[in-house]
């Protein structure tokens, strides 16, 4: 095909799965108290975002209105690019905008000057005046002389995928840990963008603004720009420091119910592939759920229990999406390490997607940035209530251990739950013990995660027969009878 412009409106054509299912949020979900304080920020409509005598940039939160979005298509098929430019509308819908029309250039790479190239872009100026937006959003991460580029022929603010991406997340982020891997994402987007016209940023400073000498130490000074670039770094230096002190606690947790022997579970996948809901279905958990991407961002850890009274804990954690930003995956790293310390990883897949096998590459290319590829998987086919049966049996035969459910319905939640006990790892180690009866503790972790054969109150202690993991072996070896040392 040629390099000329391949333009359509795909809105028309979103899939089911974008458009959203509307959900009568029972029990399952729990009380849901996020709903209200989320649905109270509203996004007001006629606030001009149009580029007047812009003289410095900073990141600003978005305040998306009217968007056209722009997509160029280099590789694979026009299918796949539709599709893209579909989750993108879903982003800046999620993000609070309207989205008016969705365009498609055809071409080799990029223009390394306004990616559109100058021609296609003036033709996305008219398109901009004929619907009336005042956003650009493009499908695809800008290089900082590219975004200007572009804003300067088609007068309204342009953003890229990184940058809406980037305000979602800042929107929903609500815990300490959360919004200082927000914040430390969006400054490394921001750095190497901060720009200005005309004097604005090459002021300098001398003197005793410059060094605090005074006489004497006068020189050529900062300009504004090193000295905002300086402050930015400062910062990611002291966000740095926090979430490595988080991180810190994050592992003492762990460490804990390591030690207790519990086994752990996270569950991982696509953004809005009903993660959320299928912890709450299992545990009653009440994590917000909403139609939305990225609808939750803070990893929320839950007791459970197998058939067998098997206790083990559930992990939600960030949804993953195309061409995510290196600086979320950086800036997340520490909680997405929860899935690699994982004994069974949940995969999460929604059966109603036009391209699911796209969300399980996607997801798995993520999984291995983080060194958890190697963790045993259960690909969970989610919305098989109203995925197409054909795309669903076509999963369930190319994955080996898959299952198909619907959070919604509960249809199938008992038969994944028996095998999430089928697949967690079990005690290994018999013992044969007499605990003294002022070793409750011990006892109690016996019962938790172990597999008790033959108990028995003696006078010394209890005496019992069990199956249990090597480090509570450890813990019972003083307690070992004479008889099973021998």
């Amino acid at each position: 095909m040629s390099d000329d412009a391949y333009e359509q409106d795909v809105l028309t054509r979103r899939a089911s799965a974008l458009a959203g299912t509307t959900y009568d949020h029972d029990d399952r979900d729990g009380e849901q108290f996020d709903r209200e304080e989320r649905a109270a920020l509203q996004r007001i409509a006629g606030l001009s975002t149009e580029l007047e005598d812009v003289t410095e940039v900073e990141y600003r939160q978005l305040r998306l209105e009217r968007v056209v979005l722009a997509g160029v298509w280099t590789e694979g098929t026009a299918e796949d690019a539709e599709n893209s430019l579909r989750e993108l509308s879903a982003l800046a819908e999620t993000a609070g905008s309207t989205v008016l029309a969705g365009l498609l250039q055809r071409r080799q790479r990029p223009d390394p000057g306004t990616w559109l190239g100058s021609g296609k872009a003036q033709e996305l100026r008219d398109v901009v005046i004929a619907e009336g937006a005042d956003t650009v959003v493009c499908d695809s991460e800008l290089a900082p002389s590219q975004r200007r580029a572009l804003e300067d022929i088609v007068k309204v603010k342009v953003i890229d995928r990184t940058a809406l991406i980037l305000d979602i997340f800042a929107q929903h982020a609500k815990s300490r840990e959360g919004k200082a891997q927000v914040e430390l994402a969006q400054l490394q987007y921001l750095l190497p963008r901060l720009r200005g016209w005309g004097e604005s940023m090459s002021r300098q400073a001398g003197g005793r603004v410059a060094g605090g000498e005074g006489i004497g130490s006068r020189g050529p000074g900062e300009t504004k720009i090193e000295l905002d670039r300086r402050r930015i770094n400062t910062r990611i230096a002291k966000l740095r420091r926090e979430i490595r002190e988080m991180k810190t606690h994050r592992d003492t947790k762990r460490h804990s119910r390591k030690a207790n022997g519990t086994p752990s579970v996270a569950i991982a996948g696509y953004t809005n592939a009903g993660k959320s809901s299928l912890l709450n279905r299992l545990t009653g958990a009440g994590v917000l759920v909403e139609n939305q991407l990225f609808a939750t961002l803070d990893t929320t850890v839950r007791r459970a229990q197998t058939p067998d009274g098997r206790e083990f804990t559930l992990t939600d954690t960030v949804g993953f999406v195309r061409q995510l930003p290196h600086e979320l995956i950086d800036a997340f790293r520490s909680t997405l390490e929860e899935v690699a310390d994982a004994d069974l990883l949940l995969h999460v897949v929604d059966g109603s997607h036009p391209d699911p096998e796209g969300q399980i590459s996607a997801v798995r290319a993520v999984l291995a940035d983080v060194d958890a590829a190697d963790v045993k998987e259960v690909v969970i086919i989610n919305k098989a209530d109203i995925a197409v049966p054909d795309v669903v049996d076509r999963i369930l035969r190319h994955e080996k251990h898959s299952i198909a459910v619907s959070a919604h319905t509960g249809a199938g939640i008992a038969e994944l739950i028996e095998l999430i006990a089928e697949e967690l790892p079990r005690p290994s180690v018999r013992v044969e013990a007499t605990v003294p009866y002022a070793r409750g503790d011990l006892m109690s972790r016996i019962h938790e995660t172990g597999e008790i054969g033959e108990t028995e109150h003696r006078a010394e202690g209890t005496y019992v027969v069990a199956l249990v993991s090597p480090d509570l072996a450890a813990d019972l070896a003083p307690f070992v009878t004479a008889a099973a040392r021998a």
